[in-house]
């Protein structure tokens, strides 16, 4: 096959792939969050809502990646998947073994009712998102280097892993009181 027969790739695939991937990006992004959040609010079982959550931060960790916030999207995995997740796995295994069987009992006018919010809410928060103003920032090409990195989290950043570190120590003493808890119950 001659070079002069080979048809260039834009002619051959109708549209371009490029223009697809990013969207896509996002709504898997946007899905695994989702999903994620479904899972740890209706399991029945704490570890199902633990590995729920964990299925959240992911996807909220791609969307801050997304967003051009690798760091952001870093301490999303290190604090909530890495660190969070796993101290309420621990908590959950030093606990009593026997979760109390889940009652039948269903209110269908406040799972109507919180549905009918969270939709309206998800609706919005779309709209907002696709059609709203945004302003666009010019991306820092040095952004992912470990100086930059080490200024922005004394500087710029300093009060959100500040606000992380409370998230993971209030975790760390709830994990620390449902253990002790756990342990000292007895039944009779």
């Amino acid at each position: 096959m001659s070079p002069a027969t080979l048809t260039p790739i834009a002619e051959v695939v109708p549209f371009a792939f490029s223009e697809y991937i990013i969207p896509a990006l996002f709504l898997v992004f946007a899905a695994t969050t989702v999903a994620g959040a479904i899972i740890a609010v209706g399991a029945q079982r704490i570890i199902r809502s633990v590995c729920g959550l964990a299925l959240c931060c992911l996807g909220l960790a791609g969307l801050y990646y997304f967003l051009n916030s690798p760091f952001l999207a870093l301490m999303e995995l290190l604090i909530y998947v890495g660190a969070v997740c796993v101290t309420i796995v621990f908590a959950v295994m030093l606990a009593e073994p026997d979760e109390p069987a889940p009652t039948a009992r269903h209110n269908w006018l406040a799972i109507a009712s919180t549905g009918i919010v969270a939709t309206a809410l998800f609706w919005s928060l779309a709209r907002l998102g696709v059609c709203g103003d945004w302003p666009t920032l010019a991306v820092n090409q040095s952004s992912g280097s470990v100086e930059t990195i080490g200024v922005q989290l004394l500087t710029t950043y300093s009060m959100a892993f500040e606000v992380i570190s409370l998230v993971l120590f209030v975790a760390i003493l709830g994990a620390i009181a449902i253990a002790r808890t756990g342990r000292h119950h007895h039944s009779p």
